[in-house]
């Protein structure tokens, strides 16, 4: 593997501990919270018989019924491949997004757009906030890329601070950042992306910014990088129909970027016809749903605010809950106690620079977060009855 520079860092607590005891921005492999192949995602339901799954950030109204039902069109037409190029439904994208056609890419899902630009590019060296979502770090292990990571510090709610553009340095050949970050919630702010934009560009340093999230967020189009697309050649900005249409088992994400030779050059590290006919048919309608999309924003915004205020009643911290789902920390132990009452909810312990006794649950329906709460009350009972 790539040699990553050992960093000087002045621990902050005493004694050995994960990435986010050191008060210094950046950290080499061997500091961080090691977790390897033993990373879980949110929604693994088929090993557990949860009732109510909190743990997959899903719309909580469910798949449009529209986009069901072209996704069931697109079964029916399977005899066929898909279309190679995904011509409509990047029009549609493109349509919706206002770029041309040519800087949008479709993949099986944003995974997959990850994984097809870190194969195009090959890079040696990157930066990687954390915590943060761990396919960035997965697909980077794949070409053998260097890691440096820089701690997103709980003392500052996790936010991205300007001491971020420190570390952007010329031997970084590319940057992830999820925005809301994923599983903290945090949002970076607008002039400071704009800041990191512009030193990437100057250094010629690839920024992939992930947006999947940004759709629940309240004025979310006011965070987004889509403006800087035309004039920035190394910005991808990433989305997927996964999260805003309730559609993760269809597999749809997409790419927009105004590097068009280097979107070519992610088509030829992609497999062919990674698109299916089902979940182009399903994107191009999902497109279609303003209705649903204004009704499901306006639902997550008021179970959002009844969830965080349970959670604080009591008595768990949580951390800047913007989009659809909420981070917080509680007592450890606390998934394994929802699990054996049939509620699944994310436990954020491997996550890199996280330990024990963080969470992050999905905003879902007002009757499923009651009994959540319930659950929740139930356990924090349990242990004062334990102090």
């Amino acid at each position: 593997m790539h040699k990553v520079e050992r960093n000087k860092i002045n621990k902050r607590m005493e004694g050995p501990g994960p990435c986010r005891h050191f008060s210094g921005d950046l950290c080499s492999e061997g500091n961080a919270h090691s977790y390897g192949h033993g990373h879980k995602h949110g929604g693994d339901i088929y090993q557990r018989e949860a009732l109510i799954d909190f743990s997959a950030n899903i719309n909580l109204l469910g798949i449009p019924e529209g986009v069901a039902e072209a996704a069931c069109k697109g079964v029916r037409l399977s005899a066929s491949y898909p279309d190679v190029e995904c011509r409509e439904l990047r029009k549609e994208i493109a349509r919706s997004a206002k770029v041309p056609m040519e800087q949008v890419i479709c993949g099986n899902g944003a995974a997959d757009i990850i994984y097809s630009l870190v194969l195009a590019l090959k890079p040696k060296k990157a930066l990687l906030p954390v915590p943060s979502f761990y396919e960035y770090e997965k697909a980077l292990r794949v070409v053998d890329c260097g890691l440096e990571y820089f701690l997103l510090r709980e003392e500052d709610d996790f936010l991205l601070r300007e001491d971020f553009l420190d570390a952007i340095r010329e031997d970084i050949d590319i940057i992830f950042l999820c925005n809301p970050n994923n599983p903290t919630g945090s949002l970076t702010e607008k002039k400071l992306m704009e800041r990191i934009i512009q030193k990437c560009e100057e250094l010629s340093i690839w920024l992939l910014v992930d947006e999947c999230f940004l759709d629940f967020v309240e004025e979310g189009r006011s965070y987004s990088v889509l403006e800087q697309i035309g004039e920035a050649k190394h910005l991808m900005l990433l989305k997927a129909f996964t999260k805003l249409y309730a559609m993760p088992g269809l597999r749809l994400g997409y790419g927009i970027c105004s590097n068009r030779e280097f979107l070519l050059r992610m088509k030829e590290a992609a497999q062919p016809w990674n698109v299916s006919i089902p979940a182009q048919l399903a994107g191009v309608a999902a497109l279609k749903e303003t209705g649903y999309v204004t009704a499901s924003l306006e639902l997550v915004k008021q179970e959002r605010a009844y969830l965080s205020g349970e959670l604080m009643k009591l008595g768990f911290q949580i951390y800047c809950p913007k989009a659809n789902y909420i981070f917080f920390r509680g007592t450890p132990g606390l998934a394994s106690f929802c699990l054996e009452r049939g509620i699944l909810i994310r436990d954020c312990s491997n996550y890199r620079g996280l330990e024990e006794g963080y969470y992050r649950i999905a905003v879902k329906k007002h009757e499923e977060n009651v009994q959540l709460v319930k659950i929740l009350g139930e356990a924090v009972s349990l242990w004062q009855k334990r102090l």
